[in-house]
């Protein structure tokens, strides 16, 4: 028994690293999907089918919809706005300050991860207590302005999550890594299983 039973478990211990990891991203494209379907429901604009008498659905048609209209945006940004204009409209949100706060916290993240000035893009390895070890970003090399001259701002990711903890630490404490900052990402986030 030993001698089927062994292989039965490494060919579902293998199984299951293949179908797992798939059948997760699938489900997760399709939840985004059906969510913003139904968030946008633009599927109403077509109208009822005759014959069963139920509103025509095309799966994906609001993600597509959302997709496009940021595409116009950034087309529409990109080539009729001017900076007095970006300027303005920045002027009028900073009197907001509800809004402000929100936009702004949300604006900043977005261009942490893709815009011009991306913040974590400069991963380092910090010495904590006990001599531990945790890989981080640097976000913010110089804190002269919190009167903290010889100190850093490095966040660290947690693993399996999208949050994670901003520190100060001691400048002398964090070491460049000489990875890329995707690779480095990755290593975090999977709890230390991939990126390397």
């Amino acid at each position: 028994m030993n001698r089927i039973g062994r292989p039965l478990l490494n060919y579902l211990i293998k199984g299951l690293l293949i179908v797992v990891p798939v059948a997760l991203s699938i489900f997760i494209v399709v939840w985004a999907v059906t969510t913003v379907d139904s968030w946008v429901n633009v599927n109403s604009v077509l109208g009822v089918d005759p014959r069963t008498g139920e509103s025509r659905n095309i799966p994906g048609l609001g993600l597509l919809t959302v997709l496009l209209i940021i595409l116009i945006a950034g087309i529409f940004v990109t080539n009729f706005v001017t900076e007095p204009m970006y300027n303005w409209f920045h002027r009028i949100l900073n009197r907001l300050p509800l809004i402000n706060f929100i936009y702004g916290s949300i604006k900043d993240l977005t261009e942490a991860f893709v815009g011009d000035e991306k913040k974590f893009n400069h991963p380092v390895l910090v010495e904590v207590e006990g001599g531990m070890k945790k890989i981080g970003f640097l976000t913010q090399p110089d804190l002269n302005k919190l009167e903290l001259p010889d100190e850093v701002a490095v966040y660290f990711p947690l693993s399996y999550s999208f949050a994670g903890q901003l520190c100060i630490v001691r400048r002398e404490r964090v070491r460049d890594l000489h990875i890329s900052a995707a690779d480095a990402m990755k290593l975090v986030v999977s709890g230390g299983v991939s990126g390397l």
